[in-house]
């Protein structure tokens, strides 16, 4: 529950969101990225040519209010904290890495050890991670990647080490999943462990076209997250909120954009997309109170305070 000093400063930051220029707003931008190697490393890239490309958009995200920037990132994708970390001093907003490993696009960016160790010792690295920190950044939620279901045998493993993670130390799991049925596989699976539903934020949940499955994972407890939001998509986004809204289920809902980034291998990282669509172009599509639980409540409830 927030205290009125905290509900205060989110109402703050809500004013902020209809007036679009929030000089000191609450938006967390849950789903996001500053940099994703799909090379796996063999494409070498310039940090500071990241850094000057990204830091504008960084900029930009601050004048609309954003105070929380999680970037999602995961190991062997071009995790950066280093990077992230001077970003977030060179703008002023926090930023948040993450720990956990990606088993989606057919585990081609999982290490060799996740096809041989137990979730229990894949689990405690990432207890490690976020004991020790990561380049001086502690991980503050757990990211995941998961195929379509029904879920490979591989794929549970690394939800099954999510949640023996998060059951130790108190971390949010936000797992990029293929479709519904992963979903409710990989609720099933959380829950299982005695890990409350409320850990677990089903990432891309726009991708599926069933709002029945988007209410049956909000009713479970889960976080039903509709990322990706871009100009092609804000249509279709602002129906599954509307959808979640009718349902009274806005308080399972969050929106992100999974916007950015620079990818090694393109010419100057190739096309970033910015982080300011949902402020500029869905949240007028909204009621306008709305804006106030997905970007700032809601976060704050799902992953923790600052």
């Amino acid at each position: 529950m927030m205290n009125r000093r905290e509900f205060l400063g989110c109402a703050t930051g809500a004013a902020a969101v209809a007036a679009q220029a929030p000089p000191q707003g609450n938006i967390v931008l849950v789903h996001e990225h500053v940099l994703v190697d799909f090379t796996s490393g063999k494409s070498p890239y310039d940090p500071e040519e990241v850094f000057q490309i990204a830091k504008p958009h960084l900029e930009e995200c601050k004048k609309y209010g954003v105070r929380r920037f999680q970037d999602c990132t995961p190991a062997y994708l071009g995790r950066s904290p280093k990077l992230l970390q001077r970003l977030s001093d060179a703008v002023g907003i926090e930023i948040w890495t993450n720990t956990g490993w990606y088993a989606a696009r057919n585990h081609q960016y999982l290490p060799p050890e996740a096809k041989t160790d137990s979730a229990e010792k894949i689990a405690k690295r990432w207890v490690e991670e976020w004991r020790k920190g990561v380049d001086g950044m502690k991980p503050r939620f757990i990211k995941i990647g998961v195929n379509n279901g029904p879920l490979p045998d591989l794929d549970k493993k690394i939800v099954r080490a999510a949640a023996l993670c998060s059951k130790e130390t108190g971390l949010t799991i936000q797992s990029h999943t293929g479709n519904g049925k992963a979903a409710l596989e990989q609720v099933a699976i959380v829950t299982g462990e005695k890990v409350d539903a409320s850990k677990f934020v089903w990432v891309h949940a726009y991708r599926e076209k069933d709002h029945a499955i988007h209410e049956q994972v909000g009713r479970a407890g889960a976080w039903v997250q509709f990322d990706g939001v871009s100009q092609d998509s804000l249509a279709w986004h602002a129906e599954c909120v509307r959808f979640m809204e009718s349902k009274q289920l806005l308080n399972r809902t969050m929106i992100s954009q999974d916007a950015g980034y620079y990818k090694p291998g393109q010419p100057k990282g190739g096309t970033f997309r910015p982080f300011s669509t949902m402020q500029k172009q869905l949240l007028p599509m909204l009621h306008p109170f709305w804006g106030l639980q997905l970007l700032m409540i809601n976060p704050v409830q799902a992953y923790g305070k600052s």
